[in-house]
C-alpha cells in the first residue's frame, strides 16, 4: 500500500494554526517533525497569521515586586506552561529589581541604571538612571512599546518608553520623567502637587487624620501601573487614591478609587484595554470595577464583576487572607495570593489555575508574548528558554 501524500504547505499551516499559544512547546516540537513543517512555521506570513488568529499574546510567564520592608524576591522567572523558566538577569548574583512586564518586554531596575529585556530574542537594551531631579523615597515604572500604529501583538525590536513615578524623598510630591529609546534620554520630570484639586484634597484629608497626620508623605506604591489608552495609571498606599500620568500631554493628575479602605488591590487595563479597572478582594470575594477612560475626570466608576472565591481558591487555613496582587492586560486574568500559593483567575470563566507555591506576593509581573521557533535569528525550533 502506498504512502499516504503529503501535506501541502497551506493545509498544514491551517493545522498548524490551532495550535494553542499557551504551551510553545507544541509548536517547537510540530518543527522538529520534518524539514517543510519547519519551513511553513518560520515563514513570515505564517507568524503574522498565527498571531492574527490567536489575538492578545498569551501569558508566558512572571516575575514579581515586593514591598520594601520585605526586601527583593528570589531571583526567578516562573512558567506558567510546560516549558522551561527564562532566566533571571539577576541570577548571577548582581542585586536587581524587576519593575514591570509588558509588549514583549521586562523592564528591570539594575541599581543603577535599567534594563529592558526581550526574553524569547535575548534583545537588551541598558538605559541610564532616572534623572537626577527625582531623589526618590519609593517608586514603580512602566515599559511600553512606542511603535507608531502597533497593534502590540507581537511587538519586537522597535522603540519603545519607561515612565519612571516616584515619591520624592523630602517633598510631599509625586515625580514622574519618560525615556525613549528614540533619544537615548529622560524627560523633564513632571510634577504632582496641591494645584491638582483631587491631590490637594487627599492631602488635607492625610493631614487631618489624628496626630500623625501631619507627617502625611504620598507613598506610591511599588506596584505594577496600568497602561490603559495614552495613560500610565499608580496607585498611592493612602485610601488607594490613583495616579495618573498622561503621556500625551506630559502630566501628572489624581483620581479618586471606587473603594479605599481595602488592601491587596490591583489597578488593570479591562474591556479590551479601553477602560481603567480596579479589582480588590473582600472576604472571599472579588470585586472589579471599570472606569470609561475617554469619560471626564468625574466619571464614575461602575462594578464590573463579582466572583466568590470561597470555593475555588484553595486556602490553607480559614483565617486565610487572599489578595490580589496583579493582572494580565489582553487576555482577562488576575493573579490572587492565598496561604497555598499563587493563583490566576480567568474574569471571564471563573476558571482558576495554580501557578506558583505559598510565598511572599505583592505584585505580579505577567509577562506575555507569542514565542514561536526561527531559522534565521532569535531562537531555532531547538532552543527553549533554558538556552537563551
Amino acid at each position: 500500500m502506498a504512502p499516504p501524500p503529503p501535506l501541502v504547505d497551506d493545509v498544514t499551516a491551517e493545522i498548524l494554526l490551532r495550535l494553542p499559544p499557551d504551551e510553545p512547546e507544541h509548536l517547537f516540537r510540530a518543527a522538529l517533525v520534518c524539514k517543510p513543517w519547519l519551513r511553513v512555521i518560520c515563514d513570515p506570513g505564517f507568524r503574522r497569521s498565527y498571531r492574527d488568529y490567536h489575538g492578545a499574546p498569551p501569558l508566558l510567564g512572571f516575575l514579581h515586586r515586593l514591598m520594601v520592608f520585605q526586601g527583593d524576591p528570589p531571583a526567578r522567572f516562573p512558567s506558567t506552561t510546560s516549558i522551561p523558566e527564562f532566566p533571571h538577569p539577576g541570577s548571577g548574583g548582581r542585586r536587581t529589581r524587576p519593575l514591570d512586564c509588558r509588549h514583549g518586554r521586562v523592564l528591570i531596575h539594575m541599581l543603577p541604571g535599567f534594563l529592558v529585556w526581550d526574553p524569547v530574542t535575548g534583545d537588551r537594551h541598558h538605559l541610564p538612571p532616572e534623572p537626577e531631579e527625582i531623589d526618590w523615597l519609593i517608586y514603580s515604572a512602566a515599559v511600553l512599546c512606542a511603535a507608531d500604529g502597533c497593534d502590540h501583538l507581537d511587538c519586537r525590536g522597535g522603540p519603545f518608553r519607561v515612565v519612571f513615578a516616584a515619591t520624592h524623598e523630602d517633598k510631599d510630591i509625586i515625580l514622574a520623567s519618560v525615556y525613549s529609546s528614540e533619544t537615548g534620554e529622560w524627560s523633564l520630570p513632571v510634577c504632582l502637587d496641591n494645584t491638582c484639586e483631587i491631590y490637594a484634597r487627599h492631602t488635607r484629608e492625610a493631614r487631618a487624620d489624628g496626630p500623625l497626620g501631619r507627617f502625611y508623605t504620598p507613598y506610591l506604591q511599588p506596584r505594577r501601573g496600568a497602561l490603559v489608552g495614552d495613560a500610565v495609571y499608580f496607585t498611592v498606599r493612602r485610601g488607594n487614591a490613583i495616579v495618573k500620568y498622561d503621556l500625551g500631554k506630559d502630566r501628572l493628575s489624581m483620581i479618586d478609587p471606587p473603594q479605599r479602605y481595602v488592601h491587596g488591590i490591583a489597578v488593570t487595563a479591562m474591556e479590551n484595554c479601553t477602560s481603567l479597572g480596579f479589582t480588590c478582594i473582600q472576604g472571599s470575594t472579588l470585586y472589579a470595577w471599570a472606569r470609561k477612560v475617554d469619560a471626564e475626570e468625574t466619571a464614575e466608576w461602575v462594578q464590573y464583576r463579582v466572583i466568590e472565591l470561597e470555593k475555588t481558591v484553595p486556602v490553607t487555613n480559614p483565617e486565610d487572607e487572599l489578595s490580589v496582587v496583579g493582572f494580565a492586560e489582553g487576555v482577562g486574568v488576575i493573579f490572587v495570593s492565598s496561604g497555598a500559593g499563587l493563583f490566576m483567575i480567568k474574569l471571564n470563566s471563573g476558571q482558576v489555575k495554580k501557578v506558583d507555591e505559598p510565598g511572599e506576593y505583592f505584585s505580579v509581573l505577567p509577562y506575555m508574548s507569542f514565542y514561536l521557533p526561527s531559522n534565521g535569528g532569535g531562537h531555532d525550533a531547538t532552543d527553549l528558554p533554558h538556552n537563551t
